[in-house]
């Protein structure tokens, strides 16, 4: 079985890391499937999703880590071909990618005690995002 839900964001962008864990959650338990796994997908290609421990000190160091793979305040291509200033928003994305996968057993995600899902937003605005979680099992 295939069930579909949404999730629905304000983000700040600029590295913004959103827990989303909850949500997931509730995704799943309202779906129809008991036991399979679901997958967050973003649509648009300046946001991502991976799996954090959601604590302050994480909190500080990814915006830290992403400034220094790809710091914002250099010029990029992308740039150059649309105008929008977001190039280094791009690369970021492509760095974490734009779907994180999650089993789950008696509709109960089996992540690490430690374990958060989170979407991550690069964009260089804030934005009104809607993630697609698509749930597979029985």
């Amino acid at each position: 079985m295939v069930v579909t839900g949404h999730i629905r964001l304000s983000t700040k962008g600029h590295g913004d890391v959103i827990d989303i864990t909850r949500e997931v959650g509730e995704v799943i338990r309202e779906s129809t499937v008991t036991s399979g796994i679901a997958t967050v997908f973003c649509p648009g290609s300046t946001g991502a999703l991976t799996t954090i421990e959601y604590e302050p000190g994480l909190l500080k160091d990814m915006p830290e880590l992403f400034e220094k793979l790809v710091p914002s305040n250099r010029r990029y291509h992308h740039d150059d071909t649309w105008g929008d200033g977001n190039g280094d928003a791009h690369l970021k994305s492509a760095l974490f990618g734009p779907s994180f996968t999650v089993p789950f057993s008696d509709k109960r995600m089996l992540l690490g005690t430690w374990q958060q899902i989170v979407f991550l937003d690069f964009d260089n605005r804030s934005r009104q995002r809607e993630l697609v979680v698509q749930i597979v099992g029985e």
